[in-house]
């Protein structure tokens, strides 16, 4: 344990997290997601759900100001459709970043980014396109 971290920041996923660069992406899918079939490298936490994950990752990793830095699965062909777990996710990323916005991404654009990430979280999310994309943006020299 360390004073100040969340404790669901294990050593693997710390590692990976400290071992991103600005502009690299880590993804976080649910629990129907083929994981370790798409990412380059995997921490598996399927006892905890994304919005907690993402809580987590961003209580110590910086969001990207310079473009978009939050993405999600868009569905059915309709970027306006939004689910549950989609408004959940955005609630999470707006209490750590209130500057950005989660993103659609239509169909194979989604999947080819998580292919494309720099690292993949696999939790145990049961809704259905609970799946989110974040890119690491820069801590400056004044914090």
């Amino acid at each position: 344990m360390l004073k100040g971290i969340n404790p669901l920041l294990g050593p693997d996923l710390l590692h990976i997290l400290r071992a991103m660069g600005h502009g690299d992406e880590i993804a976080i899918v649910d629990g129907n997601y083929p994981a370790a079939t798409d990412a380059r490298r995997l921490v598996r936490m399927e006892g905890h759900g994304v919005v907690t994950l993402v809580d987590a990752i961003l209580s110590v990793m910086p969001l990207d100001h310079h473009v978009p830095a939050a993405f999600r699965p868009g569905i059915k062909g309709d970027p306006h459709h939004v689910e549950q777990i989609m408004q959940a996710l955005a609630g999470a990323i707006a209490r750590h970043d209130p500057a950005v916005r989660l993103e659609p991404l239509m169909g194979d654009a989604f999947y080819a980014r998580v292919k494309g990430a720099f690292a993949l979280v696999a939790s145990g999310e049961r809704a259905l396109y609970g799946n989110v994309i974040l890119r690491k943006g820069v801590i400056g020299p004044e914090a």
